[in-house]
């Protein structure tokens, strides 16, 4: 059996540990709140942008804009969204698992630093990795989102897709792949802006009708359809940090009370020890008075 002295070192160590995952839970549920409420605040955004691109989906050829024309795909673009710490369980992991069964050739643009970790560990093709800031802001994300947009239109890749944690509740993080780039229609761009907005259906005859285009519905469409783009990077790299800290917040809960659970063992075995000790010190003591006798 250890020591009393060993038993009180352990002790002191998970009381140490506890209070410090009880903070980073504490911490990562008020981050985990404060992202969600971001991803909420850009659904007026997402409405607005629907409206337009609902009001030019019938003014329009859409063949003519490169991002709604398909082509035989050869190499994929991939931007994935992973945290730059780690602590927050099978987050990353499970994403990863996601990338390793991609077969087909691929370029990637990470944002993230276990993102271009694993990518460089794995040898595949890295165009450009950046930062995985807690607070996430449209002007850091409208440069991976415009870059990639940059590589389709130029024929490196001949598609643009995320792959991040989609966040579906506070235990559940799901690794999803969503095809950005090339888009299948304007209405169906509508139709995601309306589902993530939470526009169930709009009555005819509105405000869409009534729009009036200058110079042209064409040159709208294509001023629009980069925005569309960017805000849809942008809002998955909101619902990535939300996941992480969720499952930040998850991870450091299971380690508190893994930890309160040890706490307790260590106390019974220490309170055993110094019974034992103390025992042993009325027998001696006993024994020493029997022999003087």
């Amino acid at each position: 059996m250890a020591s009393t002295r060993d038993i009180r070192r352990r002790i002191k160590s998970v009381k140490n540990t506890r209070q410090i995952t009880k903070a980073m839970e504490l911490v990562a549920a008020s981050k985990m709140k404060k992202a969600q409420q971001a991803a909420l605040a850009g659904r007026p955004y997402a409405e607005l942008l629907a409206q337009m691109l609902a009001a030019l989906a019938d003014r329009v050829e859409e063949a003519q804009h490169a991002f709604l024309v398909r082509r035989e795909v050869k190499t994929r673009g991939i931007i994935l969204i992973t945290s730059d710490k780690g602590l927050c369980g099978p987050l990353n992991s499970n994403v990863f698992k996601v990338v390793t069964d991609i077969k087909t050739p691929a370029k990637y643009a990470v944002i993230g630093r276990k993102g271009a970790q694993f990518i460089a560990r794995t040898r595949r093709q890295l165009l450009a990795d950046f930062p995985a800031n807690d607070r996430v802001a449209f002007g850091d994300i409208r440069v991976v989102a415009e870059f990639m947009t940059k590589q389709y239109l130029e024929g490196a890749v001949d598609t643009v897709e995320v792959i991040w944690p989609r966040l579906r509740n506070t235990l559940v993080q799901v690794p999803t792949v969503l095809p950005l780039l090339p888009l299948s229609s304007v209405k169906e761009a509508v139709e995601e802006l309306r589902a993530e907005s939470g526009t169930v259906s709009v009555p005819k005859g509105t405000l869409e009708s009534q729009m009036i285009f200058e110079s042209s519905a064409e040159t709208v469409l294509a001023a629009l359809l980069p925005l569309y783009v960017n805000r849809q990077v942008f809002h998955q790299a909101l619902d990535a940090k939300a996941s992480e800290h969720s499952a930040r917040m998850v991870a450091m809960k299971t380690a508190k009370d893994n930890a309160t659970k040890l706490l307790g063992d260590l106390t019974l075995e220490y309170n055993k020890a110094r019974q034992a000790g103390i025992t042993q010190e009325i027998l001696e003591i006993a024994a020493a008075q029997f022999s003087a006798a």
